[in-house]
C-alpha cells in the first residue's frame, strides 16, 4: 500500500472555517449560566446571535434606556436636564456610584450631572433621582414606541416596592431586555440618530466614559474606543456597546444570568465572558492579512 507524504496528507486537510460563530460559540458553550448575545459589524452588517431575542436580566445595563428617555423627554421640552436637583440623605443607596459614599446631605448639582453619573459611574443614588424626574412608567413606554418591548426599567434601584412592573421584578430583578434590542439601541446612537444628532453626542459621550474595565475593555488592546454600559448582580453580568475598531465600528451584546460563578472578583466568570466575546469579535475584523508564501 503506498503511503503518502507526510506533507502531502496535512495539505489535503481543509482548513477550519474561520466564523464569529466558531469563535464565540465555544466560549458561550463552555458558560456555566444562561447566555445571549448579539454582535453586528456596522458597515457590513455581518454578526452573529445566539439567543438573541430571549429575554434576561439587565441589572445596571438597564440605566442606558433611562438615559434614552432623559434626553428624549429633554428634547421633547418635558424636562430641564440644567435643573438642579438636591441630594437627600433618604436618596442615597447602595450598591455603584460615588454620591452616597462621597456626597454630603444637601449636595445640589445639574440633573445632566446625575445622568453621566448614573451612565459613567453606574451610580444607583443618581439614578433613582433622575427616575424621580422622568417617571418609572417613562422608560418602557419609550422603548415599546421604538420598537422594544421588552426593554423596561421595573422599579428604582434597591426600592423594589417601587415597581411599576412586580411580576417582571420577581423575574428579572432591576431590568430587562433582549439582546437584539440593545445593539439596535446602541446601533441607533452611534448613528446619531436617538432623540437628536446632540443628544445621541452627549449620549456617546458619556458610555465612551464608563469606567468598568473589566468586561469589553479588559482584553482588548490598549487605546481602544468603546461606547458601552454593564452591570453586575450576583447572579447576571452583562454589557452593551460599540466598539470602534480599525475595520469599523461593532455593536455588541453579552447578557449572562444564572451564573454558577457569583464572586465579586474581576475574574468572575460573566465578566471574563464579556471580555473573552469582544476580543474574539475585535480579532474576528480585524484579521492580520495572510503573508504570501515564497515561491
Amino acid at each position: 500500500m503506498l503511503s503518502l507524504p507526510w506533507l502531502l496528507v496535512v495539505a489535503l486537510v481543509p482548513p477550519a472555517e474561520d466564523s464569529l460563530a466558531t469563535r464565540l460559540q465555544p466560549l458561550i458553550d463552555a458558560h456555566k449560566g444562561k447566555v445571549a448575545v448579539a454582535v453586528k459589524h456596522l458597515d457590513s452588517g455581518v454578526g452573529f446571535a445566539f439567543h438573541e431575542d430571549d429575554v434576561m436580566p439587565t441589572a445596571s445595563l438597564i440605566k442606558l434606556a433611562v438615559m434614552i428617555e432623559a434626553y428624549r423627554q429633554a428634547h421633547a421640552g418635558e424636562l430641564d436636564l440644567n435643573k438642579m436637583v438636591t441630594l437627600r440623605k433618604e436618596d442615597k443607596v447602595p450598591g455603584s456610584g460615588v454620591l452616597t459614599n462621597h456626597f454630603s446631605d444637601g449636595a445640589s448639582f445639574a440633573l445632566r450631572d446625575a445622568v453621566r453619573l448614573m451612565i459613567v459611574f453606574s451610580d444607583n443614588t443618581a439614578t433613582n433621582l433622575v427616575l424621580d424626574q422622568i417617571g418609572l412608567p417613562a422608560t418602557a413606554a419609550t422603548m415599546e414606541k421604538m420598537g422594544h418591548p421588552e426593554t423596561k426599567i421595573h422599579s428604582k434601584v434597591f426600592k423594589r416596592e417601587t415597581s411599576v412592573f412586580p411580576e417582571r421584578s420577581k423575574q428579572y430583578g432591576l431590568g430587562s431586555t433582549t439582546a437584539k434590542d440593545m445593539i439596535a439601541l446602541c446601533e441607533a446612537i452611534h448613528r446619531k440618530k436617538v432623540v437628536s444628532p446632540e443628544a445621541s453626542e452627549a449620549m456617546l459621550g458619556a458610555l465612551f466614559a464608563c469606567d468598568d474595565n473589566e468586561k469589553f475593555p479588559r482584553f482588548l488592546p490598549p487605546g481602544t474606543k468603546v461606547a458601552f454600559k454593564t452591570g453586575s448582580v450576583n447572579a447576571a453580568r452583562t454589557a452593551a456597546g460599540v466598539i470602534e475598531t480599525p475595520s469599523g465600528p461593532v455593536a455588541l451584546c453579552v447578557l449572562t444570568n444564572d451564573n454558577e460563578d457569583q464572586r465579586w472578583v474581576a475574574d468572575n466568570a460573566g465578566n471574563k465572558l464579556c471580555a473573552e466575546v469582544a476580543r474574539e469579535v475585535f480579532a474576528y475584523f480585524n484579521k492580520k492579512p495572510k503573508i504570501a508564501d515564497k515561491p
